[in-house]
């Protein structure tokens, strides 16, 4: 089936760009590809210990939402007991780069936000009675 694209302007509101968009730099979107992409291959349990927080039920939706999107191979193999790897897909390994390059520097940066936010807080405190 050839699906037809328009010309992606990711400020329209109908363009499906946004939705990719959305899956890529959501929370565990951006931690799953980041983690993915130092690794060769990695099984769901070591991707759960991998990103901290994350549910079973969470890990699984991202992991079929990126899968969907082209950026994540599931590869089941027919060991017993059955082993299911995840990878990057090409598309999945530039995208991730990406999504790296951002979570470098919000962690460089983060300093100087959290200054940032106790100025904005100190200004904006409600005087105390």
């Amino acid at each position: 089936m050839q699906v037809s694209v328009l010309p992606a302007d990711v400020n329209l509101a109908n363009c499906p760009s946004r939705v990719l968009l959305d899956h890529v730099t959501s929370r565990w979107g951006v931690l799953l590809l980041a983690v993915l992409l130092d690794a060769e291959r990695m099984r769901f349990s070591a991707l759960r210990r991998a990103v901290g927080g994350i549910s079973e039920k969470m890990l699984a939706q991202t992991l079929q939402t990126l899968e969907r999107d082209g950026l994540v191979l599931r590869e089941a193999r027919p060991v017993i007991p059955p082993h299911v790897d995840y990878s990057l897909t090409p598309l999945g390994r530039e995208f991730a780069a990406q999504v790296w390059e951002l979570t470098r520097l919000v962690e460089r940066r983060l300093p100087r936000v959290v200054e940032a936010r106790e100025r904005y807080d100190t200004r904006n405190a409600e005087p105390s009675p």
